[in-house]
């Protein structure tokens, strides 16, 4: 199958305004916000995937484990035409599919169900294996985290384990607020380099350096950008 640019009419422009319509308590903003331009550019010029073609083996997938704060990713997903844009208002209604944290049954175009932390990167590893397992050598995995999911071990053998087994279509996008607990000797990148992967560090808000970052070629080895934003407050 191939994937072709779907034009919706919206652009990055619009996205200020979609998220503005996901009102209410307890929505996370400041964790959504950070993450709007990696988003947007992964969907935008990367990512082989399409609202057409989610039941496509050869798709790209894409996992969002930072799903406690979802509004960003259901913004560039109406944006991008795998539900309408009228959802977005009843964001975390009782009756609304778009929760506080996506669900993959009722959300169209979400891989994962996810919001508790250290969660994400795993799942990415097993989906990288299953694909290579059923050699769709096409088929890349990326997957957003932030900063403070690595406080959690189950990160850190995901890390070790997709390095050691040079898991080539693996991508981990981090978004770095600095907003974790624990400091990392030499910063998040060094984490990954002495695992193995392929890693950059860039500005997370500058979408040409995002996309260089994300398209750099990196043979045998999984690949990480680390996307440094404002820092939460």
């Amino acid at each position: 199958m191939t994937f072709t640019d779907v034009h919706t009419g919206y652009g990055y422009d619009d996205l200020p305004r979609l998220m503005s319509l996901m009102t209410g308590d307890e929505k996370h903003g400041p964790a959504a916000t950070s993450t709007l331009d990696v988003v947007w550019v992964l969907y935008d010029r990367v990512l082989r995937v399409s609202a057409e073609g989610m039941e496509a083996p050869e798709r790209d997938r894409f996992l969002l484990s930072k799903g406690h704060g979802p509004m960003a990713y259901y913004a560039v997903l109406a944006a991008k035409g795998f539900f309408p844009e009228s959802l977005l208002a009843g964001f975390g209604a009782y009756d609304s599919p778009l929760g506080h944290h996506p669900d993959r049954v009722l959300v169209p175009g979400v891989e994962i169900s996810s919001g508790s932390l250290g969660h994400g990167l795993p799942l990415a590893v097993g989906s990288a294996l299953g694909l290579r397992a059923q050699g769709l050598s096409g088929a890349a995995v990326w997957v957003l985290i932030g900063d403070a999911e690595l406080d959690e071990g189950s990160n850190h053998e995901a890390i070790a384990y997709a390095g050691a087994v040079g898991l080539e279509r693996l991508h981990a996008v981090v978004v770095d607020n600095a907003s974790a607990s624990h400091g990392r000797p030499g910063g998040i990148a060094a984490r990954f380099e002495a695992a193995g992967w392929s890693t950059a560090t860039v500005d997370g808000r500058d979408h040409e350096a995002l996309y260089e970052a994300y398209t750099a070629p990196h043979p045998g080895r999984p690949h990480v950008v680390v996307a440094r934003v404002e820092a939460k407050v």
